[in-house]
């Protein structure tokens, strides 16, 4: 039973304080008392040290679309590292993945890899910026878009700082520079009207505008084609570039995010699925913006962009693999399975009868332990961050699922993957509302 100070798990944890801040590289795994350490996995299953199988509903905050160590996309890894690594050229495997990629993806007429969505997010900025000569980005107040200066600015304000609804305040972390907050214009997520009137109250200064049509941190709110469409038609009349990062939301359809909502970004921040489990990010967006920006032929591009592992041959392959089996089927039956997720937590929550609230979309599942709705950043901290009782109901329900055979994202986030069947869904939803019931 988790937690249990003797557990190997502990023990590691112990061991990496010492030389790792918090026992770990990654903010998103860590949970108190203390994180458990993998050692392997297969499939929907993992194992951690103390050799406890569990289902693994996160699939590494998306990453895994097809689970770990899928055969096809491990003999894809292995017959390229049997060839080549790394190597300063490129390589027909990254061709492969973006001819997949522009084929899919509407918007994404050409494509540029790197190795994180971070990465992606920040080359897709300063595209932006070095395109229209201009110097602001507006993002939604709220929305994770990976550890960039403008990306991060506004991610998690405290309600002090954060000022009026319809105008939020521009609110920079720590080690951030001086003038990032002063670039960045927040918007409330879905506000046609209050949008409307920042983007065009700073269009002259507006390089772009960025927006996660699926925002992770709102429990998965779907941005709405009403809001979309209005961002689309204001960036067109000022003259920024639209910019859909889908690290995330390329779940919500078959050709996207973007696909699915009928409008066209400009350019397109892509990671996690596209890499087949391995580091990956990418940038890509409308032909002549890409070839303004990126292309060689004529001397020294006018953004320049290196990177000793971008579009690394061991990643391609992996990519190209996790792409062709993420077929219309298989994507079809992945969403079938999120929505039969949500409507069993739905239906757990009314038999238990316990506060709370499913949302998401997809494949991409959350469960808030409040009844209050969730439609900006301030909704969910007013009804989760800033509710003890909601807090402390999320935290035993994630306990329980651990101590149940189920890995789950802290804040009650589930993320599936193709390897999952209907009886692992139905096992989950079991387990879920026995934890629902011990609450009631």
């Amino acid at each position: 039973m988790y937690p249990d100070p003797q557990s190997q798990s502990a023990a590691l944890y112990e061991r990496a304080l010492k030389v790792l801040p918090g026992g770990n590289s990654r903010h998103t795994v860590f949970f108190p008392p203390y994180p458990i350490y993998a050692v392997r996995a297969k499939g929907a299953r993992i194992w951690d040290a103390d050799g406890v199988e569990r289902l693994d509903f996160i699939a590494n905050y998306s990453a895994l679309i097809h689970g770990h160590n899928h055969p096809e996309i491990v003999a894809a890894i292995q017959r390229q590292a049997e060839q080549l690594t790394a190597i300063s050229l490129p390589t027909r495997e990254e061709i492969a993945l973006a001819e997949i990629i522009t084929s899919r993806i509407p918007a994404v007429e050409q494509v540029r890899f790197c190795n994180s969505g971070t990465e992606a997010v920040m080359m897709a900025l300063r595209a932006a910026r070095a395109y229209t000569g201009r110097p602001k980005i507006a993002k939604i107040e709220g929305a994770y878009h990976g550890s960039s200066e403008t990306a991060s600015v506004s991610v998690a304000p405290s309600p002090e700082a954060w000022g009026h609804p319809e105008a939020p305040a521009s609110v920079a972390p720590p080690g951030t520079g001086p003038g990032t907050a002063a670039d960045t214009v927040v918007l409330p997520m879905n506000q046609v009207e209050a949008c409307r009137k920042l983007i065009r109250q700073h269009g002259p200064e507006l390089a772009g505008v960025l927006i996660d049509p699926l925002v992770k941190n709102l429990g998965y709110k779907p941005a709405t084609r009403e809001f979309v469409s209005m961002l689309r038609e204001e960036t067109r009349k000022v003259g920024a570039l639209l910019i859909f990062d889908e690290v995330y939301s390329l779940r919500l359809g078959f050709h996207g995010g973007q696909g699915a909502l009928g409008v066209a970004p400009d350019l397109t921040a892509l990671g996690k699925i596209i890499g087949g489990g391995l580091p990956v990010g990418a940038v890509g967006g409308r032909r002549d913006i890409m070839t303004t920006l990126f292309d060689p032929r004529k001397g020294s591009p006018k953004l320049g962009h290196g990177g000793t592992f971008n579009a690394n041959p061991l990643t391609m392959a992996a990519g190209r693999v996790s792409m062709e089996l993420l077929d219309e089927a298989s994507f079809e039956r992945l969403s079938a399975l999120g929505e039969r997720l949500r409507q069993g937590l739905r239906e757990a929550l009314k038999i238990a009868k316990v506060p709370g609230t499913v949302g998401g979309a997809t494949s991409m599942v959350c469960l808030f332990h409040s009844d209050a709705p969730i439609e900006t950043y301030r909704d969910v901290v007013s009804t989760m961050r800033g509710n003890v009782q909601a807090q402390a109901r999320a935290g035993q329900f994630f306990r329980h699922m651990l101590n149940n055979g189920v890995l789950i994202g802290a804040p009650g986030f589930f993320v599936l993957s193709t390897p999952l069947t209907e009886a692992d869904i139905d096992d989950v939803l079991e387990k879920a509302l026995a934890g629902l019931r011990a609450m009631s």
